[in-house]
């Protein structure tokens, strides 16, 4: 995982942010490939950790999952960088396609330094029944009131959302999240790679700025002592 970080620069980003992944792609003519896409979902810690790019192409939703230290990839930039409301936005698959259609040419927004991450707080109109997933017994708070669920349906969602079981489950908690001893120890292997990626690239970089400086010198050498040979050769005959 460090040594993948030597690498490439994985930016911050979160749930709702807009990205662009450049993948190796031996079958294209360029030998890459980039895909623009909202991230969905993240899943995953460490070397585990993925996530997952949504887009709607030509009409047709397109998403893209990516382990995020997978070798293949070759830059991941952050066009926008924000967050939405819930932790999640697999509801977009049943949600208009509006909400996740972006162009491929998408130009980066800066962020200021020290600014907090900005919250998007847009709600999306979902589509008519059928849906993928049972949507009105999760606690959304991106999404507009559900207008096409029956009163039946509701009425049970709304005690399933109420039942504590899932919000004392200290299991759940324990498995999707580090402990503060385990992310301290992280924290601190990641400080100290940090600092000694940057002396790498400073040294290759300096390394590479001499090469590059001694290279006009040597030709200009060699063309002068080529001058010379001829008017040498000129001479004697």
């Amino acid at each position: 995982m460090l040594q993948r970080r030597t690498v490439i620069d994985i930016p911050e980003f979160y749930v709702g942010s807009i990205m662009s992944i450049t993948v190796s792609d031996r079958y294209s003519e360029t030998k890459r490939s980039k895909f623009v896409g909202i991230c969905i979902h993240r899943t995953g810690q460490l070397q585990l950790a993925n996530f997952t790019l949504r887009n709607v192409i030509d009409g047709m939703g397109v998403e893209i999952c990516y382990d995020l230290y997978n070798p293949m990839i070759l830059s991941i930039d952050v066009l926008r960088l924000e967050k939405r409301l819930d932790d999640t936005l697999i509801y977009l698959r049943d949600a208009l396609p509006e909400y996740s259609t972006f162009p491929e040419d998408m130009r980066q927004e800066i962020l200021e330094d020290g600014v907090e991450v900005p919250v998007n707080p847009l709600r999306v109109k979902m589509t008519e029944r059928p849906w993928t997933r049972k949507w009105e017994q999760y606690d959304l708070k991106g999404v507009e009131k559900l207008q096409y669920v029956p009163q039946l349906f509701a009425d049970r969602a709304k005690r399933i959302i109420e039942d504590p079981v899932y919000t004392y489950d200290l299991m759940h908690e324990y498995r999707t999240h580090c402990t503060e001893e385990m992310m301290y120890s992280i924290c601190k292997r990641l400080a100290e790679h940090e600092k000694n990626v940057v002396e790498v690239r400073r040294a290759a970089k300096l390394k590479r700025f001499i090469r590059v400086s001694k290279s006009p010198i040597g030709a200009k050498a060699s063309a002068n002592e080529a001058t010379k040979a001829e008017a040498s050769t000129t001479t004697n005959s």
